[in-house]
């Protein structure tokens, strides 16, 4: 889970918050298939343009600051087309999306907190979904399948979560805390779209921004482990929880998928793991991470999967190197089973150094490769 801001900001806010910042303004126009060069620093977030063709649209990404930055291609109500989290300073990266006609905003968030800093991006013409490959359209239409059946199975497991902490049922709530996670974790980039859902449900201590109220499953987490408590709160909280991943299961079907967001929600899924679960920072007091671990490595397997038969047209060493990888970390991961359940692993704690190394080296293995497949099925 990533610090994501509490909720959509009008474009007024927007133009507020750049005032206590400074950013380039964009010189040219990106050609087709030229890339836009993002320079992103501790108080600036410099293009290389300010328009770009429909279609394929790629930024080549420097983090020239002291902090870690997230940029993002934003839609004007501030939903997420496509993101990177976690650029280290003096690291580059390469994002590729694509985007239809309209008006956007590229953000650079130093610290990965905040609005951070914006610049504007107006993509003209009638882009490239009737000329894309209709096994694209395939793959995006049983995604979006996909993404619904996972939060759709959610709900009534996030009820069981919050009917056991309504009965003050400790034992029976701390069963169903990991369970209720699985479907979230498998399509969380879908959820981080919205952009005011995840912070609600999924924020950790550490990722609260200023002025934010700790709510969701790990607040409940904290409670039901650290404190071994249940009490007014806690129950008010279960019910909001429920009620704030009814609004992600009706607002799914309303995502903007392509097969890029596809591929980059599948690398970003990665960064999830490489960042939370091999840390056991993100269930730090359930020790349930490797529940949320599997099920993020399923989430990006399955969009790979619908991807893989026009990546593999385009680069099949490619596609060769993901299945030799995801296959890897899948029996990796399978050591670590207790059963047939999608929760059934044992406790983070018992994994040691060693093997949390080899689960970590195992991730970056397949990161490496996987970051090069949204450009792979848009060849």
């Amino acid at each position: 889970m990533r610090a994501v801001r509490l909720s959509v900001v009008t474009a007024a806010a927007a133009a507020a918050a750049l005032t206590s910042v400074t950013a380039c303004t964009a010189e040219s126009d990106a050609k087709g298939g030229d890339a836009i060069q993002v320079t992103a620093a501790d108080s600036k977030c410099d293009t290389s343009a300010k328009t770009a063709p429909a279609g394929q649209v790629t930024l080549n990404i420097e983090n020239k600051g002291s902090r870690a930055t997230e940029v993002e291609i934003l839609f004007p109500d501030d939903r997420i087309v496509s993101e990177k989290e976690n650029i280290g300073p003096g690291t580059k990266y390469t994002l590729t999306a694509e985007i239809k006609a309209g008006s956007y905003e590229i953000a650079c968030r130093p610290g990965m907190k905040g609005l951070g800093v914006r610049q504007k991006l107006t993509v003209t013409g009638g882009g490239s979904a009737a000329e894309r490959n209709p096994q694209l359209d395939q793959a995006v239409a049983q995604y979006r399948e996909y993404a619904q059946e996972q939060a759709d199975a959610t709900v009534p497991l996030a009820e069981t979560f919050a009917k056991a902490i309504k009965a003050g049922d400790l034992a029976a709530a701390q069963k169903a805390y990991a369970p209720s996670r699985v479907g979230w974790e498998r399509t969380e980039p879908v959820a981080e779209s919205f952009g005011d859902i995840d912070p609600k449900t999924d924020t950790r201590a550490d990722g609260l921004e200023k002025g934010q109220k700790w709510t969701g499953w790990h607040r409940l987490e904290k409670s039901l482990w650290q404190d071994k408590k249940i009490g007014p709160a806690e129950k008010t909280l279960a019910d909001q929880l429920v009620s704030d991943l009814k609004n992600w299961q009706t607002r799914v079907g309303k995502a903007e998928i392509t097969p890029t967001s596809m591929a980059n929600g599948a690398k970003e899924l990665l960064d999830e793991v490489a960042t939370g679960k091999v840390t056991g920072e993100e269930d730090r007091y359930s020790h349930t991470d490797l529940v949320d671990f599997q099920a993020n490595v399923d989430g990006a397997q399955k969009a790979y999967e619908l991807l893989k038969p026009v990546a593999a047209k385009n680069d099949q060493a490619l596609t060769a190197e993901l299945d030799k990888q995801f296959a890897a970390l899948d029996t990796l991961l399978g050591k670590y089973r207790t059963g047939k359940g999608d929760a059934d692993f044992v406790s983070y704690e018992k994994v040691t150094g060693d093997q949390r190394k080899g689960l970590s080296d195992a991730v970056n293995a397949l990161a490496e490769p996987l970051s090069k497949l949204a450009a792979a099925v848009v060849k």
